[in-house]
């Protein structure tokens, strides 16, 4: 049984943050499976979420709203509030030193957040053809990749307020498919999208120097799943790619030659929602509609733990080694 502390956490702690269908958050001890805080969002499911950088702040996602909460205090509410969408916002995550915010929604844009001053404001943003469903921020800090509900991915420069239409033509026999998600590794050579229709497609990145635009090449393309696919996220060493999807499976692939690794699967697990890998790559949480965040072994696809606390699907997981990352 978890049990909640509702004490703050060190600022050298593991993090783990999980939160879903039940208005609620819920802070994990990694390595014991037991609930340290539960935080309110009495307001609506959540989303998405984020750590800061500086481990300071949880960002949760939900509808028409982004809460922050401050994870040093004893609070289970949130600290600041920013109005973000006039339905549900997507996806959000953090500028690499913490200066500012970025979230997309379903009223179809994405806004950027300056996180420097007391006042909730939004410098830029930027319109899409359809609601948005996932925003990733290119390493080089300076481009955003978005993906919409029609199927559509844009690169949006912060540098030069630019903005363009991916066109690839292996997208093209999908038709209007959704986006679903999108993710970048770390040293911005790759970029993996997925979308409804169960198909990862992989494209070689090229940065630029200084305001140059990142080129874009198609590499790669595979069936991954029978069903949609939620997430996708590259381990941190990028040797590997974790997909999650409605046909109850996560499943984690060799970035080498796109190759089944591991089938990561339970009974009753249902939909597969998100994921995150430990900073070292060995390990893998998943977040599914059972109610329940697990722990795999990355190696041996085998099941080490399980996070039991949630009384409804669990849609978001957020984590933060002590390793830097």
């Amino acid at each position: 049984m978890s049990v909640s502390s509702d004490l703050p956490l060190d600022q050298d702690q593991i993090i783990l943050a999980t939160a879903g269908y039940d208005y609620s958050i819920k802070l994990w001890h990694t390595h014991h499976g037991v609930c340290l805080r539960t935080l309110q969002h009495a307001e609506s499911q959540v989303n998405t979420l984020e750590i800061a950088p500086n481990r300071n702040l949880l960002a949760a996602a939900g509808y028409q709203h982004i809460r922050m909460y401050d994870l040093q205090s004893s609070t289970a509410n949130f600290i600041a509030d920013y109005e973000a969408d006039s339905r549900n916002v997507t996806s959000i995550g953090f500028q690499s030193e913490g200066k500012w915010m970025y979230s997309g929604g379903e009223d179809k844009s994405v806004k950027i957040w300056d996180l420097r001053t007391s006042n909730v404001t939004c410098p830029k943003s930027f319109k899409c053809n359809a609601p948005v469903n996932c925003v990733t921020l290119h390493p080089n800090q300076g481009e955003l990749f978005i993906g919409d509900q029609m199927g559509n991915i844009y690169r949006f420069d912060l540098r030069t307020d630019c903005n363009e239409q991916l066109v690839n033509i292996e997208l093209i026999p999908d038709g209007q498919s959704m986006i679903l998600d999108i993710d970048i590794t770390k040293d911005g050579t790759e970029m993996a999208v997925v979308n409804s229709k169960g198909r990862c497609f992989i494209w070689s990145l090229i940065s630029g120097i200084g305001d140059v635009a990142t080129h874009y090449t198609p590499k790669h393309r595979f069936q991954a799943h029978k069903r949609q696919i939620l997430t996708c996220k590259y381990s941190p060493n990028a040797s590997i790619l974790v997909t999650t999807s409605a046909d109850q499976t996560a499943k984690l692939w060799n970035t080498s030659d796109y190759e089944l690794l591991q089938e990561l699967k339970q009974e009753n697990q249902r939909w597969v929602w998100d994921a995150a890998f430990s900073a070292d790559s060995q390990y893998v949480f998943t977040a599914s509609s059972d109610s329940m965040a697990k722990l795999w072994n990355v190696k041996t696809g085998q099941l080490e733990r399980q996070y039991a606390g949630h009384t409804k699907t669990v849609t978001s997981i957020a984590f933060r080694d002590v390793i830097a990352d």
